[in-house]
């Protein structure tokens, strides 16, 4: 919620990008954290940063659990695959309804913020901005089909599937806008292409070899994988791709996102304890890639001095989660929307 006079908490919060836990009381004045002072007695709450949503498609809200065969491409390759078919033949105002459902079920699990690929031009874009309307979830609108120009910045799919990609990129480069590739989902083929581009965020890489990896990580692109979407789509079967292990020890940027509603919940709760059962990396390193994503909306995501508040307060004593001995593995791997009992938010 936006916060139009002071408000302070107390608890046990996880502060700055090293998710550090301190006890602390916190003051946020006229959405901005004025200060975070030590706490010698604090209340059974945890202060956490909310969760950023780096990768959505959340027009196919619309095709949820659809009975469906085929490849990747046959499913969601523009501009024909059957999402895009689907689309084209839902009335305008059921794509609203569901894109919303979508967002307030992302706000009901602790999403702040999404960076999403909409497609349908300028009216795509138009009802996105339309379903967020009014909610506390900040939109980052990726526009596709002439929806560039009048969004956050271009979502291409794989260079390969797009004919024009250097207008498109020109057009947004001048405007100031962002520059979002789909990369390496289903085989290394259009990285290299991608990366020519100089964009800033790839999505996916499931398939990068260990150079496009060194060459991301030297450029300083970060990267929004996807995993749950990666498995359930058959291009992803072991914990070698995504390459998030790799990814973390050359010291890349790596985002999280839940993909396609089509297929996958727009839920980072189990998109973190998903990607730490299969991919093992440390707890503070896949909370960080749930939180980081809010640079895409130039926030820091971050509980700090200084910075917009952007922090979930959390009441372990609902469930058996008040056990925890470490708060950064507990919200990982367990925590769901019933402990979450406020949301604290200026990002908008």
């Amino acid at each position: 919620m936006q916060e139009a006079k002071p408000y302070v908490v107390t608890g046990r919060a996880l502060l700055g990008e090293d998710l550090r836990e301190e006890d602390v009381t916190i003051t946020v004045s006229e959405g901005i954290v004025t200060s975070i002072e030590p706490a010698s007695r604090t209340p059974g709450r945890w202060i956490v940063p909310a969760f950023f949503n780096a990768h959505t498609h959340l027009g196919d809200t619309v095709a949820m659990d659809l009975p469906a065969r085929g490849s990747l491409a046959d499913l969601v390759k523009p501009p024909n695959g059957l999402k895009h078919r689907i689309l084209a033949a839902t009335p305008r105002a059921e794509l609203v309804r569901g894109m919303r459902a979508s967002i307030t079920a992302m706000i009901a699990t602790g999403t702040t913020g999404f960076a999403d690929f909409r497609e349908g031009g300028p009216e795509g874009v138009a009802a996105l901005r339309e379903a967020a309307a009014g909610l506390d979830c900040r939109p980052v609108i990726l526009g596709r089909e002439g929806g560039e120009e009048v969004s956050d910045g271009a979502g291409i799919s794989s260079v390969h599937d797009v004919a024009n990609a250097e207008e498109i990129v020109r057009e947004a480069r001048a405007g100031g806008r962002l520059v979002a590739f789909h990369a390496g989902e289903r085989n290394p083929d259009d990285i290299d292409d991608a990366l020519a581009f100089e964009p800033d965020l790839l999505v996916h890489c499931t398939h990068a070899t260990d150079a496009h990896l060194r060459r991301i990580v030297d450029m300083d692109i970060p990267v929004a994988v996807c995993p749950r979407s990666n498995w359930l789509l058959g291009v992803a079967a072991s914990a070698a791709r995504p390459p998030i292990t790799r990814i973390l020890e050359l010291g890349g940027t790596l985002y999280l996102g839940t993909d396609n509603v089509m297929f996958v919940q727009p839920d980072m709760l189990r998109e973190m304890a998903f990607a730490a059962t299969i991919y093992r990396a440390r707890p503070e390193e896949i909370l960080r890639a749930a939180v980081s994503g809010a640079r895409l909306a130039g926030a820091s995501g971050y509980v700090e001095e200084g910075q917009k508040a952007n922090f979930l307060v959390i009441n372990p004593l609902k469930n058996n989660i008040s056990f925890s001995k470490d708060i950064r593995a507990t919200i990982v791997k367990r925590l769901d929307s019933s402990s979450i009992c406020q949301t604290v938010l200026t990002m908008q």
